[in-house]
Formats: structure tokens, C-alpha cells, sequence
């Protein structure tokens, strides 16, 4: 994996990062998009962080931040 440094934070984050949109479960948003349930993010999390991303997008706007709980859990 390569990593840069974010901007001048002093940040060093991987030039990946991985988009958790879908971790709702179902429960909110666009069904047939929001749909990944916590055993499959759980899965997909754990292969991120083994390939070396470091850099998690879980933006609050996604599903009223179920995203962002899913992702913190796995």
C-alpha cells in the first residue's frame, strides 16, 4: 500500500480509502443500495485493513451515520 501525508495535518493515511456507504443494514436510505449487513462488513473491513488502507470514508450523510457505527464495530 502507498500512504501520503493528508494536506499539512501530518496525517499519513493510504492512498485507498475505502467508501462505507452501503454499511446500513438495510434500515435506512435506498434499499437496494444501503444493504450490506454487519457479518459482510465485518468481512470487507478486516480485508481493508490486512491490504493496508487506513484511510475510512464515513460520512455522517450516509444513512444517518448507521455507516459510521458498522465500520467503528468491525
Amino acid at each position: 500500500m502507498q500512504y501520503s501525508t493528508l494536506g499539512n495535518t501530518g496525517l499519513i493515511v493510504s492512498r485507498f480509502s475505502f467508501g462505507a456507504m452501503t454499511f446500513t443494514a438495510g434500515n435506512k436510505g435506498i434499499p437496494s443500495v444501503y444493504k450490506t449487513e454487519a457479518a459482510d462488513a465485518d468481512a470487507v473491513v478486516g480485508r481493508a485493513l490486512d491490504a493496508g488502507i487506513n484511510f475510512f470514508d464515513t460520512a455522517d450523510a450516509y444513512a444517518g451515520s448507521m455507516n459510521l457505527l458498522m465500520t467503528r464495530q468491525s
